[in-house]
């Protein structure tokens, strides 16, 4: 049986391989075309180091010498002597081109909607079912979208996790005048085709041990949904607390998505916050920092 295991690298690149039960991930990972560096493959010169952010995994041999207990203990790992127990996510201190990794996937996909929230966010719907095998990228990456009749890309964080149908969507702030902007709000149809090249990006969602606090503003809360949506699938998932600050009611978006969670995330929690709030807002109001405890925050232990 394979593992799915993400390679991350320092340019942001990311590489999915599939690894076997009885194989080293440096093996699979040159056996897919991805040149890990490499000297001794003895487990004692270090050059193959990363670190697993995500995953189980066992090591055969590691000299002292090439990673201390320290290391060890911050999961740092050798490609060469290690076999892994799961899905899991590894992250490499160099950039992909030195492995000579082929570029990340390019392919076409579909609008199939485009909903203006208000005059300054979008949520863009997109289908790239062409594309036979699952999309695979991690909650949190983005994805690179070229605007139709021009050159011009631009970058915008996956608004929900991988699935086998291949929707995807995105949440994008309206520029007074931005070039995916006019896009949207004046040619944007459904049927037409946008380029996307992905998975891009090392903010993404690492190994849960501790309560969550996600802190996002406006559309900036596109990567914490599809980081929400997998925990949503995860057992024992931890606490999440999530505050979303935007200008003004009108900007908020998903909102029956994100209480949902509450019925799928136990000890979930979210908070609302506007800047420049109406006279009928019954929520907070103000700016997100404004309403953090952070006396709480002090004596807790926490991943932000």
């Amino acid at each position: 049986m394979g593992h799915s295991v993400a390679l991350n690298f320092a340019d942001g690149k990311t590489f999915f391989i599939s690894v076997n039960d009885d194989e080293l991930l440096l093996d699979a990972a040159v056996r897919q075309g991805i040149n890990l560096p490499l000297d001794c493959r003895e487990g004692v010169c270090g050059t193959c180091q990363g670190q697993c952010e995500t995953g189980i995994y066992e090591q055969d041999y590691v000299d002292e010498d090439a990673l201390s207990e320290r290391d060890l203990a911050e999961r740092k790992m050798l490609a060469c002597q290690t076999r892994v127990m799961s899905n899991a996510a590894f992250y490499f201190d160099h950039n992909s081109n030195i492995c000579n990794a082929g570029d990340t996937l390019k392919l076409a996909t579909t609008v199939t909607a485009v909903e203006l929230v208000s005059e300054t966010t979008a949520i863009l719907h997109l289908d790239a079912s062409t594309h036979k095998e699952q999309l695979q990228f991690l909650p949190g990456q983005y994805a690179r979208l070229q605007i139709p009749g021009t050159p011009d890309w631009r970058s915008y964080s996956f608004a929900n996790r991988p699935n086998h149908s291949n929707q995807l969507q995105f949440l994008i702030r309206l520029l007074p005048d931005g070039v995916m902007s006019n896009y949207l709000r004046e040619r944007c149809e459904v049927g037409q085709i946008l380029m996307m090249e992905a998975p891009l990006g090392s903010f993404y969602l690492r190994e849960v041990e501790r309560p969550l606090v996600f802190i996002a503003g406006g559309t900036g809360l596109s990567a914490f949904l599809g980081m929400l949506d997998n925990i949503a699938e995860q057992p024992n998932t931890p606490a999440v607390q999530l505050f979303y600050g935007v200008n003004s009611e009108a900007d908020l978006c998903e909102q029956q998505r994100l209480q949902s969670y509450a019925e799928r995330i136990p000890n979930f929690s979210y908070q609302p916050i506007v800047t420049k709030a109406s006279s009928t807002w019954t929520g907070k109001t103000g700016y997100i920092q404004e309403h953090l405890n952070r006396d709480q925050l002090a004596e807790q232990a926490f991943d932000m």
